[in-house]
């Protein structure tokens, strides 16, 4: 599999290559390891494609992620307690999930247990890979990315997703590059306020 576009949403690669160059190199080679090809297993049933090879998004992300896990990434969950206004936010955004639960217990308030997963962390960089659909995608550029660098459990998020090329390898419904690079840059320069690196991926 071959990294065929990249995009650095404020500054993520620039990051990447000043502080974590050894393991962006590794990023980069684990994903260049994966033969895609292996992973054209899914027979497509869709009236458009009928009987088409196409690539199968489960056999992908498994084999992506044997690589990561065999480097040492692993996955990470990030525990907290809902807000129930902007003022107790400002006060419980530096506290651990004992001291939010306590507060809000203070404060009167019902409290409610969320918590965030990332598949990949090392380094403080985390890792989605993404062959999924369309909200998947909004959620970990938008949401949980954007929660583990508020926590300051990373300094960079990385998202990796098919380019249009080979989405349409893919059955419907699959995120590709192009198009949520597009959401990005429609979002503006700072919006998600985060460093990423979006990588577009192809056979």
């Amino acid at each position: 599999m071959k990294i065929a576009k990249k995009h650095s949403h404020q500054n993520g690669e620039e990051w990447l290559l000043v502080h974590r160059k050894a393991a962006y190199e590794e990023i980069l080679q684990a994903i260049e390891s994966v033969d895609a090809e292996a992973c054209r297993t899914k027979i497509s049933q869709e009236k458009r494609s009928q009987g088409a090879h196409f690539f199968s998004p489960r056999c992908l992300n498994l084999a992506i992620d044997a690589r990561l896990r065999s480097l040492g990434w692993k996955s990470e969950r990030h525990d907290y307690y809902i807000a129930h206004n902007e003022d107790q936010y400002s006060v419980m955004e530096d506290m651990g999930p004992a001291d939010q639960k306590q507060f809000l217990e203070r404060e009167g308030m019902p409290t409610i247990f969320s918590y965030n997963q990332t598949d990949h962390v090392k380094e403080g960089i985390a890792i989605e890979v993404q062959f999924g659909k369309y909200a998947f995608i909004a959620y970990d550029l938008f949401v949980k990315h954007m929660a583990f660098y508020a926590a300051r459990r990373i300094f960079v998020g990385i998202e990796i997703l098919p380019t249009k090329a080979m989405q349409q390898q893919m059955s419907s419904g699959i995120a590709y590059y192009e198009g949520e690079l597009h959401n990005i840059l429609r979002s503006g320069r700072t919006n998600p306020a985060v460093p990423l690196l979006i990588l577009g991926v192809e056979p």
